[in-house]
């Protein structure tokens, strides 16, 4: 999804540097073969997502909703080739994982990720116990975000960044959410909790359909 017209996000891309060819194809598989392939992140928000992985370089990166694992590779593709550091992804839907695992097994970096199915709520809190992680991206269930970030945020080291995709939810934040849309109700509560969150610093940018940079201080 994204706030911006067609015209702009097309400048935008060729404006940027280019996506690898697996990632292109990825988007191109997406689009054939799954019934909403503008969850995907895309060119822009991905080329973003590895650009800040190269500039901070983390010790290990947490992914919440793999989807196509377009955004995983980003990720990793922004690890220095000479560092330990993994992506860990975890995806909640188990039809996805032969699209996710064919997906990984065209890359190289696929031996820097390890993919977790099933649900973040039940795979999180261990996961948080045995590995340290100072980059984190979500993009997941919507209605979750505030439980995704309340189990995170007092586990993660002091510097920290937290990514949250879909921050403004094709609009709809600037709407009063009906009361059957748990998903826009799920953003809302989101931005206005860690917007009031003292323990971190937030900036919410209009990237494609809204991307939060939270630090934790």
């Amino acid at each position: 999804m994204s706030l911006q017209s067609e015209e702009l996000e097309l400048y935008l891309e060729q404006h940027s540097s280019q996506e690898p060819p697996l990632l292109s194809y990825l988007r191109r598989e997406a689009q054939v073969h799954l019934l909403q392939p503008r969850m995907l992140s895309g060119h822009l928000q991905g080329r973003f997502l590895k650009m800040l992985v190269s500039l901070l370089q983390p010790k290990n990166i947490l992914e919440l909703g793999t989807y196509t694992a377009y955004a995983t590779l980003c990720l990793a593709e922004g690890l220095a080739a000479n560092s330990s550091a993994r992506v860990h992804t975890i995806e909640c839907n188990d039809e996805m994982e032969d699209f996710i695992r064919q997906s990984l097994s065209q890359s190289p970096l696929s031996q820097r990720i390890t993919l977790h199915i099933g649900k973040v709520e039940e795979i999180l809190p261990s996961l948080l116990r045995e590995t340290t992680f100072d980059l984190v991206y979500i993009d997941a269930d919507k209605r979750q975000y505030s439980l995704y970030y309340d189990l995170l945020i007092d586990q993660l080291p002091s510097g920290a960044l937290i990514i949250a995709d879909n921050t403004l939810w094709d609009g709809k934040v600037l709407q009063t959410p009906t009361p059957k849309d748990a998903q826009t109700q799920g953003i809302v509560s989101f931005n206005t909790y860690i917007a009031s969150d003292e323990r971190v610093e937030v900036v919410l940018l209009p990237l494609r359909d809204g991307l939060t940079l939270i630090r934790k201080r």
